[in-house]
């Protein structure tokens, strides 16, 4: 008898050269089941990640939270201690007043003692890096000037400052208050417009005036 043929001979023969083999239902389930796990173990990995960043991130944000705090308490704490440093700066001014209007006997020993007074409250000033700016005298600067008033002096250049009715100040080289000064405004002299209108004011030689003179 002769031997049964095979229905398909294509499944008995081996794979070609660089040509896979079928997987069976079985080889396909293990392989997605170790995809599965590939890809839980990089979520389980993301998952790490994100929970590090965050926490980084929480720690960022609660140093950030004590360092306004922080900053806050300095800058009231050193403004507190600049005030107490000007204060105690000042009590001996303060000191110098009391003494003056204990042992004042008349007007001018008083007077003498304010004038004490006077130069060493402008010492504590200085110490302080506060100046006076100079006005009177100076050319007229709206930097540190402020003027009030307008007046005219011929003998002095226009622009100058005449009178200092407020002195100003400056703090470490910043202006804290501006001069109120008096400002001199020079006196225009007379255009040729004028000098012609004042000329045909003045009365001509020969005129009507002098007519009635002469009758």
């Amino acid at each position: 008898m002769f031997p049964k043929k095979k229905e398909n001979p294509k499944e008995d023969q081996p794979p070609k050269e660089g040509q896979q083999k079928p997987q069976t239902p079985t080889q396909e389930a293990q392989e997605l089941q170790k995809q599965i796990e590939e890809l839980r173990v990089q979520a389980e990995e993301l998952q790490k990640g994100k929970d590090d960043i965050f926490a980084k991130l929480q720690r960022v944000a609660a140093d950030y939270d004590n360092y306004q705090k922080r900053s806050a308490r300095q800058i009231t704490d050193s403004i507190a201690y600049e005030r107490d440093k000007i204060i105690k700066a000042l009590l001996p001014v303060l000191d110098d007043f009391e003494r003056v209007l204990a042992h004042s006997e008349n007007a001018e020993s008083v007077v003498e003692g304010v004038k004490l007074v006077y130069e060493h409250f402008k010492g504590v000033l200085r110490s302080q890096g506060v100046e006076q700016i100079e006005a009177a005298g100076e050319r007229f600067d709206p930097t540190m000037h402020e003027a009030i008033v307008q007046q005219s002096d011929a003998s002095k250049e226009d622009g100058v400052v005449l009178e200092e009715l407020q002195k100003g100040y400056r703090m470490n080289g910043r202006m804290i208050r501006a001069s109120r000064v008096v400002v001199n405004k020079a006196a225009e002299e007379p255009g040729l417009d004028e000098l012609s209108s004042r000329r045909s004011a003045e009365p001509e030689p020969g005129g009507q005036d002098e007519t009635k003179d002469t009758q």
